[in-house]
């Protein structure tokens, strides 16, 4: 049904080197969609005490930093930081399109990154609750519309409520979006 190529077709679809423009006012940030063996992505449950976006499930990344060298560091950096997965074990195969957060205003460039061998994860227990794991498959599966009343807003967009109780929503949930698009496709 669908496409078992996906790891070699990735890079050709995805752009190499982002620069993305932000809006006046705006925040650069990037995002690594962690791919293991071509078909599984990697997703975080932020703790609970975090400022922004408590609880929610994410993929790794943050705000750019002046030493990163581009947003890909930024993305590895963050990925580290946050699961401990050491930069040589990811390779970046480029990024999706950029993605606004209307809420903190911010420009996020989301990297493919595919994964070497099976990770050993050690998350950061000031920033990550939980590590998840999800096949593409069942994410598609599990993909809808949803219109929701939150904190005075209202947000219509995708939502993949998975079989575990947790829920993908948001800009996480568009990104993810996107790539199941591409895996669509072939």
């Amino acid at each position: 049904m669908y496409p078992s190529d996906l790891r070699t077709r990735l890079p050709g679809l995805l752009d190499p080197h982002p620069s993305p423009e932000p809006a006046a006012g705006n925040r650069l940030a990037a995002v690594l969609l962690p791919l293991v063996d071509g078909e599984r992505l990697v997703f975080t449950r932020r703790t609970e005490d975090l400022p922004r976006h408590p609880g929610e499930i994410s993929f790794p990344g943050g705000l750019q930093h002046a030493e990163d060298e581009d947003l890909a560091a930024t993305a590895l950096r963050e990925s580290e930081e946050e699961l401990g997965l050491a930069p040589g074990d990811v390779e970046v195969v480029g990024a999706l399109e950029p993605v606004h957060t209307f809420v903190s205003a911010i420009l996020v460039v989301p990297f493919v990154g595919l994964l070497r061998g099976e990770p050993a994860f050690t998350p950061n227990a000031g920033e990550i609750a939980e590590v998840l794991w999800y096949g593409l498959e069942e994410l598609d599966a599990a993909e809808t519309t949803v219109e929701w009343p939150r904190d005075g807003h209202v947000y219509r967009g995708f939502a993949y409520p998975m079989a575990d109780g947790n829920t993908v929503w948001g800009v996480t949930a568009k990104i993810l979006h996107e790539l199941i698009e591409i895996r669509r496709k072939g």
